[in-house]
């Protein structure tokens, strides 16, 4: 699993998890996961909740995973998923708000 060890996002590490969220069911899963909470949410649930399940839905999980975007755990027979920590969905936004409007008097005064 990717973690990120910096407070800054690289623009490598920015466009890992970005493209991670390229498809519509990752999407999907994630903001289900989110909803869930630090407890996450069985992959058996998780799956009644989207519409996935078997090698779609583990291969969906292994891409965010790898991305750092979602952690798994092995409780009992049970895995659970849960949203990575939320410090990183922080970061990617802070990666993307670092330089708002940093151009903007440049602009005004051309």
């Amino acid at each position: 699993m990717k973690v990120f060890e910096e407070t800054d996002l690289s623009l490598v590490e920015a466009a890992s998890a970005y493209a991670a969220l390229g498809s519509e069911q990752r999407l999907a899963l994630l903001r289900h996961l989110t909803r869930s909470g630090q407890d996450g949410i069985s992959i058996g649930a998780l799956g009644e909740a989207t519409g996935l399940s078997g090698a779609n839905l583990t291969h969906h999980l292994k891409i965010l995973a790898g991305a750092g975007l979602i952690r798994q755990e092995k409780q009992g027979r049970s895995v659970i998923c849960a949203a990575a920590d939320y410090e990183t969905f922080k970061r990617l936004n802070d990666f993307l708000m670092a330089e708002c409007c940093a151009d903007m008097e440049e602009h005004d005064h051309g």
